[in-house]
């Protein structure tokens, strides 16, 4: 069994202790706050901060690091980092610490410079993996946020248990093209989704808010496409897809677990391929960067 797919089935435990932690420096409700990420915690940092602004706890913006505005004002900035290396990462809260803005990070990997580049640092080293593909350290992180913004269902960890066993949709194996649609802060998941299939199963992925699905990208949909919904379809986008003949995917459980059968298929079609889900590709587990 691969790397990945091991740490795919052990996302119920980590998402119970990701439940009862209360980690010091995470935002104030009222606070104007930034969350930076790259690739899947860009995606992670994007659905915390739809959840929150939504939740009327204070303006959020999230933004790939690399894309940081430093002359915009915060009154923190958090930032997302599975191996606590990355460059754009380290580089965005060098620039926030230049303007006073604390900074909190949530790492997977205390030895790094990550702990020496924020004020306060959130150990989830127990949610850290093996395998280049993010999974349960993304979702371990998006579980303490929410629970933080007291958003997260007190039966997750059991919805998520459901989700390694719940069949995955119809004729998504023999999909040749997959979209993955979601609504405010879903959209994040949907984005994740789509980068699961393309890193390790190298899959033609699609992912966009499920009412901008309408113009132009239902398109490429056909017979041969999986059409993916986290959360509850717009009224009477299911029978627009559903006429294209392709297959879909609505499911009842909370969209974070509904992506851990996402992270499923994404190894079954790399599996199905001959590939390595472990070692997508032209990736590296972590982006260094010469610095500027």
């Amino acid at each position: 069994m691969s790397h990945v797919a091991d740490e795919i089935a052990s996302q119920p435990e980590c998402w119970r202790r990701a439940m009862t932690l209360t980690p010091e420096g995470l935002p104030e409700p009222g606070e104007r706050v930034a969350v930076v990420g790259c690739g899947t915690s860009l995606y992670i940092a994007q659905a915390y901060a739809a959840l929150r602004e939504s939740a009327g706890l204070g303006e959020t913006d999230a933004f790939a690091a690399s894309e940081f505005p430093v002359s915009r004002r915060y009154d923190r900035i958090v930032a997302i980092t599975r191996s606590g290396t990355t460059t754009e990462v380290l580089m965005a809260l060098d620039q926030s610490a230049d303007l006073g803005i604390p900074r909190v990070a949530i790492t997977g990997d205390l030895s790094t410079p990550i702990s020496s580049s924020a004020d306060h640092v959130i150990d989830l080293g127990f949610a850290d993996e093996k395998s280049v593909v993010q999974t349960r350290f993304a979702t371990t992180c998006l579980v303490l946020l929410r629970a933080h913004l007291g958003l997260v269902p007190t039966d997750l960890s059991e919805q998520a248990q459901r989700a390694l066993l719940t069949p995955l949709p119809e004729r998504a194996t023999e999909a040749v093209q997959f979209t993955f649609l979601g609504t405010g802060w879903t959209v994040g998941l949907a984005h994740e989704a789509a980068l699961k299939l393309r890193e390790a199963s190298g899959s033609w992925t699609e992912s966009y808010p499920a009412m901008e699905y309408r113009h132009g990208p239902v398109s490429v949909t056909g017979p041969e496409s999986t059409v993916w919904f986290f959360g509850e379809p717009p009224t009477g986008l299911l029978d627009q897809v559903l006429a294209t003949g392709a297959s879909t995917s609505v499911s009842s459980l909370d969209p974070l677990a509904d992506l851990v059968r996402a992270q499923r298929l994404a190894v079954e079609l790399a599996e199905g391929r001959g590939l390595d889900p472990d070692q997508p590709r032209n990736l590296t587990r972590s982006i260094i960067l010469d610095r500027p």
